[in-house]
């Protein structure tokens, strides 16, 4: 039985939490959170224990989730690790480059797994897109769009870093899972809000990738999207022989959720996804993340591109 444990209690840990007990030979052991509330609330959950400490849950587990803020990701990471434990990290994975290289390093001293929760790569329909791609049933690639248009309350859009690190995280390892590194990125940025929200809320990005083919990413939390074919969430890729999509809408729950004026379906199901084919297939039979921390830092350099973009006016090559 591999036994795991989560440091951090927010609402991705539910997810997370049935991600677990969806996987073969798996058990949620506990959970640690800086306020003991929240952590007693998923503990009820998924009966399981609370624990006092880090250092605790670390110590009493084989697999440690890190679904805390993205500031202390990588110092949680590192303590789990250099403990001999495998890890499972929220994105983004770290705020830079050099702490994502050291948690590589570490990794490597201590022979254990490390991913990044790179969630919408492990949903069926984008594996099989992916497959299309690779034995060429789309013909060569003309365009990719990854499009995230879903209205967030201001006083949500202000616990985040804004959309180009927060949502556009997501775009970056979809099109480097998909398509490949791009070659050249630009980027606008913008906010549109009643003004109490600084940070921008919505960002579009252009990019020329290495096989000629051009992608459009775009992540807002100004608006839904209440056309007749929303926006909501879709990956759309079109080839010179077929084209394919992914789209939130095509699984959709008329209820609120904690943020979103509907419940969108899909999103838990990549979150458990994940989780089942780290603990499944990567701890339990020693296969390869389908996403990497090496393609981490490569959607950090995506994602810095795009803010020099935003702050010199220019377009940014990526080197590899």
């Amino acid at each position: 039985m591999i036994k795991v444990g989560f440091i951090g209690a927010g609402d991705i840990a539910y997810l997370h939490g049935e991600g677990v007990q969806q996987a073969e030979g798996a058990q949620l052991v506990g959970i640690w959170n800086r306020t003991t509330e929240k952590a007693e609330e998923k503990a009820a959950l998924f009966n399981c224990n609370v624990f006092s400490t880090a250092e605790e849950l670390i110590e009493a587990v084989d697999v440690v989730y890190v679904l805390t803020n993205m500031e202390t990701h990588h110092a949680y990471a590192k303590q789990a690790i250099e403990a001999g434990k495998h890890v499972l990290v929220e994105k983004p994975t770290a705020v830079t480059i050099s702490e994502i290289e050291d948690l590589i390093a570490l990794a490597e001293q201590n022979s254990v797994q490390v991913a990044p929760v790179h969630n919408y790569i492990y949903e069926p329909s984008v594996l099989r897109a992916k497959e299309m791609i690779d034995s060429g049933k789309l013909g060569d690639l003309v365009s990719l769009y990854v499009l995230y248009n879903i209205h967030h309350p201001e006083e949500v859009a202000a616990r985040y870093p804004g959309v180009i690190r927060q949502i556009l995280t997501h775009h970056a390892y979809c099109s480097l899972y998909l398509v490949g590194q791009p070659e050249m990125i630009s980027c606008m940025k913008s906010t549109i809000n009643d003004g109490s929200v600084p940070q921008e809320n919505i960002a579009m990005v252009t990019m020329k990738m290495a096989n000629q083919s051009l992608s459009h990413l775009c992540a807002s939390f100004a608006s839904d999207d209440h056309a007749g074919d929303p926006w909501t969430f879709m990956i759309k890729l079109i080839g010179t022989k077929g084209a394919t999509r992914y789209s939130y809408r095509d699984w959709v729950e008329n209820t609120p959720a904690v943020v979103h004026s509907q419940t969108y379906s899909a999103y838990p199901y990549t979150i458990r996804e994940t989780g089942k084919h780290f603990l499944e297939r990567v701890i339990g039979h020693g296969e390869k993340p389908l996403s990497t921390l090496n393609d981490a830092i490569t959607c950090m350099k995506m994602i810095e591109a795009c803010e020099l973009s935003v702050s010199e006016d220019r377009h940014i090559r990526i080197d590899n």
